[in-house]
């Protein structure tokens, strides 16, 4: 069983100036996966400064939101044909994701087998340890500052989102708790982890 940490941000503004500046700052000094949403044009979202940004990403990931850029869970429509055009898109533009978590943790049957055909990491479950395609997503900051103040499991995969780096309270917490992480379990290398649980593509 895999022993470490990994770290992944949930970019749902990754146009806006402030979130995206502390963003840029935590990935310099941890790695972390960025689950990046996609834009929308029907919000008016810009697709070439999105695209100029997403190409500075080393460790891309995709974030799908189903029904709005603030409303990530479906509402309509096939959830996996979502995942599957914007997985296509990304491509399209020179983009490799090769991890995937679902907006508001949503997933089905239908979005799992999608995400492995694609052959992309799963980070949408909340528990467990990674295996073969699955690399779940275990704690919030909040939680993360709370465990440290016992042992820790075998495998943490923390997350936080763009939005909380925008709050000073929540953005030391962050940082704090991950040097404390750091301090005391090893980090898993994201992209041979990556590699190791690589789906079909």
């Amino acid at each position: 069983m895999p022993s470490g940490w990994v770290v992944s941000c949930h970019l749902e503004r990754p146009l806006d100036d402030e979130a995206w500046r502390r963003f840029d700052a935590i990935r310099r000094r941890f790695e972390t996966i960025a689950l990046v949403r996609p834009p929308d044009p029907a919000y008016g979202e810009d697709e070439e400064r999105w695209l100029e940004r997403a190409r500075s990403i080393e460790l891309l990931g995709l974030h799908t939101h189903w029904t709005s850029p603030t409303h990530a869970r479906p509402t309509s429509g096939d959830p996996a044909d979502r995942v599957r055009r914007e997985t296509e898109w990304l491509r399209e533009r020179g983009l490799e994701p090769r991890w995937f978590c679902g907006g508001g943790w949503y997933s089905d049957d239908a979005v799992s087998a999608t995400v492995a055909e694609l052959g992309l990491v799963d980070c949408t479950p909340r528990a467990g340890v990674p295996s073969p395609g699955v690399l779940p997503t275990t704690h919030s900051v909040g939680e993360l500052a709370r465990a440290l103040l016992r042992p820790l499991p075998s495998y943490v995969h923390a997350y936080f989102h763009d939005y909380d780096l925008l709050g000073t309270s929540r953005r030391i917490a962050l940082v704090a708790s991950l040097r404390v992480l750091g301090m005391r379990k090893t980090a898993l290398d994201a992209s041979s982890a990556t590699r190791k649980s690589q789906g079909t593509r």
